[in-house]
């Protein structure tokens, strides 16, 4: 399962709409029991509306500054620009922590649709999303 904030719920949404015509994407810090402390938007560096690719710099940062504050990064999230919320065959390929969330929103449709997975050598489970109101 995985908790997060309307609040963060509408900054996934508003990082990958800026995005477009490319898949928006970004990074979630927390706790390994699943509950999102920070949603950390990133630069596609693919420039790609099929491709996400976090920034590296950005990637190490994060990860260094999570540490510091005695959290992890715990996931990711992007966005598929035409089609559902569910991992593409390059997502999985990508995919590289089974212990990460896997989050995905869908904008080919209003209201976007947001889902998470467990992407685990290869096997793609969908979890739970809690939305919750602070």
């Amino acid at each position: 399962m995985l908790t997060i904030s309307k609040r963060q719920r509408d900054a996934m949404i508003a990082t990958c709409v800026r995005a477009l015509p490319d898949e928006g994407c970004g990074l979630l810090v927390g706790s390994n029991d699943g509950v999102v402390d920070e949603v950390v938007p990133s630069e596609n560096v693919a420039h790609s509306a099929k491709l996400y690719e976090i920034d590296s710099k950005l990637l190490l940062r994060t990860f260094r500054q999570a540490e510091d504050n005695g959290k992890e990064v715990i996931g990711v999230f992007h966005s598929h620009t035409h089609s559902d919320a569910y991992p593409s065959p390059t997502d999985v390929v990508q995919a590289p922590d089974p212990a990460w969330h896997y989050l995905l929103l869908s904008l080919r449709l209003v209201p976007t649709v947001l889902r998470s997975y467990a992407i685990v050598d290869g096997v793609i489970n969908e979890e739970e999303v809690v939305v919750e109101e602070a």
